[in-house]
Parts: structure tokens; sequence; C-alpha cells
């Protein structure tokens, strides 16, 4: 199975085009779905935040759908680098059309032949910008070449019937502009995020907030590339998508947040700014004003936007009310993509899991049938050897079922009384010597090694051969209490930087000793305060651990995906049957 999806924009913009190449077979809510539709190109002069730009666009229109037979609409965008030609984005607008749906598909601002700068999905900005595109889907406005659509279902006067695709960047799109607009009726955003702070700069300490964490810099600085190398990329650029010398296609705040986190250096007021910066991009900080019914399909294989992101997106919008589901495939920027999983190009929406319940969520919100739209939550198991029964339902998310402790003498046991007094100790080296992933491996063809830990460098705790399968479905916990007299001594100097940094994982061995790092996820924590315990959230996972196979724990000193630690500090973990670790597994099926 190929670890990820090759190409240099796989990350964001080609990733999807496996899924969405080839026509999506969708249930026609309004017209005869004849297969003929006309595409039209389009300009439209938006204004969005301080700029006025023209966003290119292409509008595909089924045969037999006019004024007197208007049909819903479907409205996407492409991936971070992508636009609305690249073979996923034009793939959405064909697909949908041969179903009888009228589909604009547009290059996101800043990308393609749009204007403007790259403003990070900002609702302020992109989906103001997107607004206006839901406008003229509504018959308020038109294009620059007059081009009116008079052959859109209506809910009401200038309200479109109108739903949203698209993944990563083209789905964090979505939620910005459903929160800026409630015309929006459905939304399926794909791969994407929560929290910009949080996937760049991943802190898993629970309740660190405000402590920045460990820079993910191999993915932010690949986008950043990608952004900042427009020019290259695409020669002639009109000017409203320059924007200075010192940050060229980038709203400002944006490149000023990666020079930050690629500096190393964090003083606390400076770096709080940025970091807030982030999240008020990010739908983490306007999800209480989405309202449309969300399906979120995250990948297990994402160590960009793990299920960790559209859980906190799924647990939000659920709690204010608004209609939300959940599905967990295989697939997402890391790879995974499975025989029997959603792919467009393989024409296998009816027979996949992931393409049937899409199907039923715009059946239900755009062409009003009673229809059944699933189960609250779904997860693939790629244990299992029948595509059709891969994926396993619930109505809720798995709860924090099983107890292990952090035994003194390396063992990870069952039962606090089994754990062994004892210390053990690591230290860091002022280079990384611990290896999960090479992030950008995929994107430019270069093979990736397999995660290693550096002896000296880590600590792990193993369990005892399992005596029956054990099945983990979402994200572990585990409380920690360390010892590390340097790191204490520098945490209160004012710059995050000289905190301790500590990276958490899960293993699983099997017998013959062979490890694997499941979709190599690991958990950076930048420590709120060393002399008091705390508790990390690992990435959430899915995955068997067969009978006979072992769980190992580890803490390791550094990540080369990672920016580290700042200087050498010495790590110590104390366990007594009194005052241990707990790691805390959501374990399904008994």
């Amino acid at each position: 199975m190929s670890r990820r999806v090759p190409g240099f924009r796989a990350p964001l913009a080609v990733l999807l085009g496996a899924a969405l190449s080839a026509p999506l077979a969708l249930t026609a809510p309004a017209a005869t779905a004849t297969g003929q539709y006309t595409v039209t190109a389009l300009k439209f002069t938006v204004r969005a935040g301080d700029r006025t730009c023209a966003v290119d666009a292409d509008l595909y229109r089924p045969t037999g759908v006019d004024r007197e037979h208007p049909a819903p609409a479907v409205l996407a965008t492409n991936g971070f680098g992508g636009s609305k030609s690249d073979g996923s984005t034009d793939a959405i607008g064909k697909a949908f059309a041969q179903r009888g749906y009228v589909s604009l598909v547009y290059s996101g601002l800043g990308f393609g032949r749009s204007g403007c700068l790259i403003s990070l999905d900002d609702p302020a900005i992109d989906g103001a910008a997107a607004s206006q595109l839901v406008d003229f889907l509504g018959g308020k406005r038109s294009a620059d070449d007059g081009t009116t659509a008079d052959f859109v279902t209506l809910d009401a006067a200038g309200d479109p019937r109108l739903g949203m695709i698209g993944g990563s960047y083209g789905g964090a799109v979505q939620l910005a502009t459903a929160a800026v607009d409630p015309r929006v009726d459905a939304l399926v955003p794909m791969i994407t995020w929560h929290d910009l702070a949080y996937s760049l700069d991943p802190n898993n300490a629970v309740g660190a907030d405000g402590v920045p964490g460990a820079f993910k810099w191999q993915w932010a600085n690949g986008f950043y590339l990608i952004g900042e190398g427009q020019t290259l990329l695409a020669p002639g650029l009109d000017p409203s998508r320059i924007n200075s010398l010192a940050c060229l296609h980038f709203v400002s705040p944006a490149c000023d947040t990666v020079r930050t986190l690629n500096s190393g250096r964090y003083p606390a007021e400076e770096t709080a700014r940025l970091l807030a910066y982030a999240r008020s991009v990010s739908p983490v900080s306007y999800l209480s004003r989405v309202k449309a019914p969300t399906l979120l399909v995250q990948g297990q294989a994402d160590s960009l936007f793990n299920l960790n992101e559209a859980t906190a997106t799924y647990k939000t919008l659920k709690a204010q009310g608004t209609p939300t589901k959940m599905i967990w495939q295989s697939w997402g920027h890391s790879g995974g993509q499975v025989a029997g999983e959603l792919s467009l190009g393989q024409g296998n929406v009816e027979t996949s899991y992931v393409g049937r319940r899409i199907l039923a969520w715009f059946d239900r919100y755009l062409g009003k049938k009673n229809v059944d739209t699933g189960p609250a939550f779904a997860y693939y198991r790629d244990w299992t050897d029948d595509p059709a029964s891969a994926y396993a339902t619930a109505d809720r998310l798995p709860a924090l079922s099983r107890k292990l402790y952090l035994s003194g003498d390396g063992k990870l046991v069952d039962n606090r009384s089994k754990v062994a007094r004892g210390s053990r100790t690591y230290t860091n080296w002022l280079i990384p010597t611990s290896h999960s992933e090479s992030s950008l491996a995929g994107m430019i063809g270069l093979p990736d090694p397999a995660p290693y830990d550096t002896k000296g460098t880590y600590l792990g705790w193993t369990s005892e051969p399992l005596a029956r399968a054990t099945d983990v479905v979402g994200a572990p916990r585990a409380t920690l209490k360390v010892v590390s007299p340097k790191a204490e001594r520098t945490q209160n100097s004012g710059d995050a930087a000289d905190r301790l940094v500590l990276f958490a994982k899960l293993y699983d061995i099997a017998p013959d000793g062979s490890r694997t790092l499941v979709h190599r996820l690991v958990a950076p924590v930048r420590v709120p305060d060393v002399t008091k315990s705390f508790t990390v959230t690992l990435p959430g996972i899915v995955h068997r651990y067969e009978k006979g196979h072992r769980l190992r724990f580890v803490v390791a000193a550094s990540d080369d995906a990672y920016f580290g630690n700042r200087g050498i500090k010495p790590v110590t973990v104390v366990s007594a049957p009194e005052d241990t670790g707990v790691l805390r597994l959501p374990v399904v099926g008994g």
C-alpha cells in the first residue's frame, strides 16, 4: 500500500484527485440525469477584506435545467496550491452536473487565475468572497460579463438551495462560508482543520492554552513555499495577488506567523498574538455561527490534520445543535487509500461506504428527501478482509475505558499494585534522535525511513502479550509527571522555547519484535509546568492490537518532523504504586 499520494501538490490539491476524478453518481434532485451539461467560464469581481479582485470560476449547467425546471446548486473550490482546473476540483463540477446539479467551481483566492492574497480561509475574506458567489446562484448578482443564474432552486428570494463539498483547504472554506452566510444548506468538509494553531504548532498537553507547541516545520514550510512560489508556478499574476517583497502572496499575519515559528524563539506576547491570529481564521473561532448540516469526513492516515481536529469540530457543532455526523475514512494527507474505499476514479460511489453516506446527506438536505443519513459516527477498520463490512458504526465516540500504568521497570501493567518502584532517565541531543515521518516525502517522491528512536533519548513502557485482540478507537490519554531540574530552571524565562518539549506515541509490537507506529502519529507536548503532572491527548487512531502483540507507550526527547528542545534537558520519570503515570485507552468491543 502506498503510504502517500505522489505529486508536489498532493497534500492539499491532488490528494482528492484520486477520489474526485470521475463522475459522482448522485440522485438527481430536480432534473433528469442525462449526463449532459454546458460549461461556462465566468469572472466575478468581489470585495474580499481590504481588496477587490476577480474570482475565476466555471459554471456547469445540466441540460434541461432552466427557469421553469430549476435545480439545487453545489459550490466548490480547490485545495491549497490547486485551482478550478485541477483534477479534483473540476471533477466536482462534472460529477454533480451529470447528476442534475448546477455546479459552480472556482479557484480560491490567491490560486489559479483568481486574484487577492492567500488568507488561509479567513471567513472575513475567503468566506465573504464565496458568499458573493452564493449571491450569483441566488439570482442577486450577475457575473462580470452579465451572465445570470435564474435556474437554481430557491428556498426564498435570493436564497439558493446550496451545498458545498471539498477537501482540506477546500474543506475549511465551507465552514468559513457558512459562518458568514446562512443560505448554505449542507456541508461536506473532508480532511480539514479545526485550529491552525494546533495543526501547525501542536501542543497536546490538556489545558495548555496559550503555551505554544512544537512547530510542525516540514508541513508548514512546504505550504509556505508553495504559496510564496506562486510567481514561479503561475507567472503573470494579477497585481491584487502581490503583497510586498517581504511577504509576496500571503496576508502579512500569515507570513509573520511562519517566520516566528521558524525562528525558534517564542516570547510570550508576540507568540500569543500570532497564535491568536491562526485561531481567528480557523473554525475553532467561528463554529458558533455555523448552522448548516455538516458531514465531517476525516482521514486516519493524516499527520497534518489528524482525527482530533474533526473530533473537536464535531463535538462543538453537536453541542450547539447543528446537525452533524462524522466519518473516519482510511485516507488523508498521509496517504492510506485502500481497496473498497471511496475512489471516484473507480466509480465506486454506490458501493463504497463513504460514497453512500455523501449521497444520503445531499439527498436529505438538497433534495429534501426523507432519507436516513446514517449513524452519528463511523470508522474504517483496516483489519477486516471484507470491504463491505470495513466500517463500524456507533451513536457516540468511544469512551476512555481501559487503564494501564507505567511501571518503574519499563512495563505497562493493568493494575496499580503491579507497579514496580523505580526511575529511569533519558536526555535529548542538540539534533533530533527520533523519526516518525518525513512529512514531505510523498510530495517529492522520496522514500521515508521506518520510525525509530535512538537509545538513551527516549523511555518506553511495554505491556505483556495481549490475551485477545484489542481495538483502540479514538484518542488515548496519558497523565505524566517528569523530573527535569534544568527545564525547571529555564521554564519561566519569558520565552516559551525554554520549556521542556517531549513526544508521546504508541507502538504495536508484534511477536517477532517488529514495531509499528500507527499511521506514524505522535503527540508533541511543550510542558506547561514541569513541576506538576500533566495530561497528554494523543492523536486519534483506529487500530487493532492482535492477540499476542504488545502495546508500547513511548516518551521521546525529539522528532525530526518538529522543532524540539532548546538546550540539553535530561528527563527522569519516577514510578511507585501510589504515584505513577497512567495511560487511558478508548477500547471497543470488550
